[in-house]
């Protein structure tokens, strides 16, 4: 039986991750409020880049009402890093999205995302039992593109004029997935990158 993610607290070695809530978006703009975390696409572009956090919270607590919204935090210390979603939940088809994902660029290539993938995907897989999650970014995100292909993920195709941006205009979308029984191989190519 498939079950809806709950939002309930994911702890790894280096990264928590717990339902956003009001009090975390001072910080969350303080960690992602940066040029460079928007420009290739996040939030809708940087357009989309939040003045202050009272703006912040107005566009995230709209949201976050279709999908369970995390703020991450670093273990050692509890410094407010990124955030991350699963969302678009079908629980007929057994499908999530894992994605609304931006993360401080202090903290890229670190062992920041691949330990909230690997908690991310573990909750979706073995706690919630999908069969499929999706990973989508724009074909203009290289970055992200090969951080997904990284995982293991599976590229679907392109959803062109997919989805507007803040600044009016549209991206393409990249698809890719994860399957169920794909599950094994991508968790232990996580868990050898972070070992």
């Amino acid at each position: 039986m498939t079950i809806a993610p709950d939002g309930r607290p994911l702890a790894g070695n280096v990264v928590r991750l717990d339902r956003l809530v009001a009090a975390d978006i001072e910080p969350l703009f303080d960690a992602i409020a940066h040029e460079q975390v928007y420009e290739s696409g996040f939030g809708g572009g940087v357009a989309g880049l939040a003045a202050n956090a009272a703006e912040m919270a107005e566009q995230w607590v709209e949201s976050s009402a279709q999908r369970v919204a995390y703020v991450v935090r670093l273990v050692a210390d509890g410094t407010v890093v990124g955030t991350t979603s699963l969302g678009d939940v079908d629980l007929g088809n057994e499908s999530v999205h894992l994605g609304w994902t931006g993360y401080a660029p202090a903290v890229w290539g670190t062992a920041v995302n691949p330990e909230c993938k690997l908690l991310l995907l573990r909750h979706a897989f073995e706690d919630c039992g999908f069969g499929r999650v999706k990973i989508q970014t724009g074909t203009a995100n290289a970055r992200s593109q090969a951080a997904i292909a990284k995982l293991g993920a599976t590229r679907e195709g392109v959803l062109r004029r997919h989805k507007r941006l803040a600044d009016g205009s549209f991206r393409d979308t990249v698809v890719f997935s994860i399957l169920a029984d794909e599950w094994p191989e991508v968790r232990k190519r996580l868990e050898d990158r972070l070992s």
